[in-house]
């Protein structure tokens, strides 16, 4: 640590832990700055904002709250300037249970931020920016952290150095396992540093794979499913799920593929639902070892509620609520 950082503190939220967290987000913590658009424009076009929300956010900070939501230890690893944002983002993480001693704030930065512009229709355009995740990069005692883990998540959108190391501890024995989402489209993904060969190392190393369709097409090639999933199979992926939205998703292993459809809930907001899916699939098939079918449709579940409430963290649900409403759709 540098004399310009400091670490975030730990949590004493409700549902926090003296223990190890079972899952560790490495990545992305920061606020979403959302607006709500007449519509989304063209280009040279115009728009008029019809409401405005700043929420905490971030895709590795979206699956380790939705876990800790189901009754989870978790942690999260992330890096933050020392401003507003870093106080929102910690104060957030507290409440929600979620230990944060392995966050860094750091002078002269700036958080991260996601703009988000989204119309009625929930069409959405997401744009980043800020110094802080584009910075992080883990040490030793970050490895140790994660030692302790049953599994690691991590995204797209973490940086090449944080994937390499990972995927490093994973391939020797270090860390116990890692999931990791593609989350973007590989164009996005190569401003960042990320390209298709530091993609392979960690497809490789990991133990769930996750993409939504246009961001696994951009890096397979490919039109329909199952030529997603060969591709993502040809690239040594042995289990993983491509999510298509409002078409549900398919989960795959090295012998099987099975198609999960969508729930239908009145939709409220859709922001953070890939994250949401992505923490149930973990819940169920990497923790607690479920049947194909039963841990898509148990994410898929965890998905739909979520998007009955404002932002990417407005409605997660407990286990309870997953439980019932998944017995009330097997009676209907």
């Amino acid at each position: 640590m540098t004399g310009s950082e400091r670490p975030g503190g730990s949590s004493e939220g409700p549902g926090s832990s003296s223990g190890d967290p079972t899952v560790v987000g490495v990545g992305n913590a920061l606020v979403d700055r959302t607006y709500l658009l007449s519509n989304l424009p063209e280009p040279d076009g115009g728009a008029s904002v019809e409401a405005y929300e700043e929420r905490p956010g971030g895709v590795e900070a979206n699956v380790v709250t939705a876990l800790a939501r189901l009754g989870h230890d978790v942690g999260v690893i992330a890096r933050l300037g020392d401003d507003d944002v870093a106080e929102t983002v910690l104060t957030d993480l507290d409440d929600r249970g979620v230990d944060r001693s392995r966050v860094r704030v750091v002078e002269d930065e700036t958080s991260s931020y996601c703009l988000v512009l989204r119309n009625r229709a929930g069409e959405r355009m997401i744009i980043g920016g800020g110094d802080g995740t584009a910075n992080l990069a883990l040490d030793d005692a970050d490895l140790a952290y994660l030692a302790d883990a049953t599994a690691a998540f991590t995204s797209g959108y973490a940086p090449p150095r944080v994937h390499e190391r990972l995927a490093a501890a994973r391939d020797d024995g270090r860390l116990s396992g890692l999931v990791f989402d593609l989350a973007g489209r590989l164009a996005d993904l190569e401003t960042r540093g990320l390209d298709a060969g530091t993609i392979d190392a960690t497809a490789t190393a990991c133990d769930l794979f996750l993409g939504n369709r246009p961001a696994v097409q951009s890096y397979v090639g490919g039109s329909d499913v199952d030529e997603l999933v060969d591709g993502l199979r040809s690239r040594g992926v042995g289990r993983g799920a491509v999510t298509d939205g409002p078409s549900g998703a398919t989960l795959f292993d090295e012998d099987r593929t099975v198609s999960v459809p969508a729930f239908d809930v009145d939709v409220v907001d859709t922001t953070g639902a890939g994250d949401a899916f992505a923490a149930g699939l973990v819940d169920a098939w990497i923790l607690r070892d479920e049947p194909m079918e039963r841990a898509g449709r148990f994410a898929g579940a965890v998905a739909a509620l979520g998007c009955t409430g404002e932002g990417a963290r407005g409605n997660l649900p407990a286990r309870e609520a997953v439980e019932e409403f998944l017995e009330s759709c097997s009676s209907v």
